[in-house]
């Protein structure tokens, strides 16, 4: 199999809109036919056809019609989630995903729904080319901030790779979601086209004139840190009587710093945040679970999140639907290679430079946890047919192999191609792409990672890599617990326990945005309030969630 996959074309995909003459005379050939055949009869037949009509119609138009193999209907809107108002060729992903995700285990909180349509109708109200939002510019270029602007804005940028971006840039449209801003994503040119729009009748892209989009870093002069040790803003100055606020406040939050960062997650800070209308994010990181720490968005929270380890299955879903071109390849290679199996396990293998692995080191990892667990078959070493399950017969089994590099995919496959298991089940493996390193700054790169995200979460189980964010989405977009393949032993280049199972469906943390301590000494309280926080602890690397 070739190791890339052709984006689609996305035209051939449009299916063309009849024209009203073209309609009338289909609707009307049956009936002059019942009447040319019918004769007297015609008219009873003829007062059938038009009670018919109606129900074959909506019938036609509500995917909710579509079924399961199981007799379960398919969900269109998620519970509630998605909005109903979007022409479906805009965007062929947004009510087509869900078939092939099996219905969430996690009820979408009807508070959760209500908050996201009040989102919309702002963002409709202040979102680009809207009155509101030519003013909001005009205040921006002034140089000075606004007293009780009518809107405000959280703008996201971009950092490292793709998981990356899409835990943080749902972290952010949290955020907007609790103090009322409106969310404008940077799309750069290697994202373009990458996600559709996710909010109905308005845009949340970034206007290409915005001035402030480049140059900025932790050190960068407009940071709300840098600001504060600067004199510029004061954190205990939470009420207008103060000096005038800059235009906007720049906001960093990357892993490597966070911990250096005791301004980010404190309530007193927040306060005074609320106060810009602009606000620009930078970031790599799920930050989302720690505006759970802060009581002033804690209510929210709860009557949100009700299942607090569901935030990015459920805002992830609502958010991010891939353009037509990588829905082309999502939906040719699950529709080709995966839809046929009786189970399908996926299996995701990351290998970041600073803790390098021998492929045979992983191989034989995959191999313990896989069979350790009842993932995959023995095999027989040899080619002559296993035994047969007595009372369902022989399983057909899919394994999706997801890497930048096609070891594991070369052996898993030429193992099950050459031996027969023990249990006579069929086990075919597959991998859609192995691009050998990643190329972040490349659009088709990003489709085909895009694409591998959501086969991923189309599988029934999942093998993943600890501490990688590409794993960490895929697995929350399913709602499923993966098996995340723990850390080695160094000294002795093996892991002692091959993979852990988390305890919440959650990106997992290896960098917890956390302050070390709050001025105030508020009531953080993480053990009842974020048990899901703890759930990488497992993975044996001695992570401190906590200081």
């Amino acid at each position: 199999m070739d190791g890339k996959l052709d984006p689609p074309d996305a035209e051939k995909r449009r299916v063309a809109r009849p024209g009203a003459f073209t309609v009338v005379f289909l609707l009307a050939l049956p009936l002059a036919l019942v009447f040319f055949l019918f004769g007297d009869q015609a008219a009873s037949i003829a007062a059938g056809y038009f009670a018919w009509l109606p129900m074959s119609m909506q019938n036609s138009r509500n995917a909710s019609s579509f079924k399961y193999a199981d007799g379960s209907a398919h969900d269109r809107l998620l519970g509630g989630l998605l909005s109903p108002d979007f022409d479906t060729t805009s965007c062929l992903s947004r009510y087509e995903a869900s078939k092939r995700w099996k219905p969430s285990p996690f009820p979408v909180s009807p508070y959760l729904v209500e908050k996201l349509r009040q989102y919309e109708a702002n963002h409709r109200r202040c979102g680009p080319g809207t009155a509101n939002f030519r003013a909001a510019m005009a205040q921006l270029m002034s140089g000075r901030n606004a007293d009780h602007a009518e809107c405000k804005y959280v703008v996201w940028l971009p950092l490292q790779g793709l998981g990356n971006r899409m835990l943080s840039v749902v972290s952010t449209f949290l955020y907007a979601l609790l103090t009322g801003r409106v969310l404008l994503f940077h799309e750069p040119s290697e994202m373009e086209g990458l996600f559709c729009e996710p909010f109905p009748g308005t845009s949340w892209l970034l206007p290409p004139e915005f001035p402030y989009k480049d140059g900025f870093s932790s050190y960068s002069k407009e940071s709300y840190v840098n600001m504060l040790a600067n004199g510029v803003v004061r954190y205990d100055d939470d009420d207008d009587t103060g000096a005038p606020l800059p235009p906007y406040v720049y906001f960093h939050l990357e892993q490597i710093e966070l911990r250096l960062q005791n301004h980010t997650f404190c309530e007193e800070d927040h306060r005074v945040l609320d106060r810009f209308n602009w606000m620009v994010v930078r970031s790599d990181s799920y930050f989302a679970v720690a505006l759970f720490l802060m009581p002033v968005y804690r209510a929210e929270l709860d009557r949100m999140f009700p299942a607090k380890g569901t935030v990015f299955h459920h805002l992830g879903r609502y958010l991010l639907h891939p353009g037509n071109r990588a829905w082309g390849i999502i939906e040719r290679f699950y529709d080709g290679y995966l839809a046929g199996a009786d189970e399908r396990l996926g299996i995701q293998v990351r290998i970041v430079p600073f803790m390098p692995v021998p492929f045979d080191v992983m191989y034989e990892q995959i191999i313990r946890c896989t069979r350790e667990h009842g993932l995959l078959p023995q095999v027989t070493n040899t080619s002559d047919p296993g035994g047969v399950r007595p009372a369902n017969g022989k399983v057909n089994k899919a394994v999706l192999v997801v890497s930048l590099r096609p070891e594991y995919y070369d052996k898993l496959h030429s193992v099950f191609y050459t031996n027969a298991t023990a249990t006579g089940d069929v086990v075919t493996v597959y991998q859609p792409s192995h691009d050998q390193d990643q190329h972040t700054e490349a659009r088709a790169h990003n489709e085909r990672a895009l694409a591998e995200i959501f086969l991923l979460s189309y599988n029934d189980r999942l093998v993943t890599t600890g501490f990688s964010t590409f794993g960490y989405v895929a697995h929350s977009l399913a709602g499923l617990r993966p098996w995340l393949l723990s850390l080695l032993d160094r000294s002795k280049m093996r892991a002692d326990v091959a993979c852990v199972r988390p305890a919440s469906v959650e990106p997992c943390l290896h960098s917890p945005p956390l302050p070390l301590v709050c001025r105030a000494q508020q009531d953080l309280d993480p053990v009842s309030h974020l048990p899901f926080l703890r759930h990488c602890e497992d993975l044996g690397a001695g992570i401190k969630l906590f200081d």
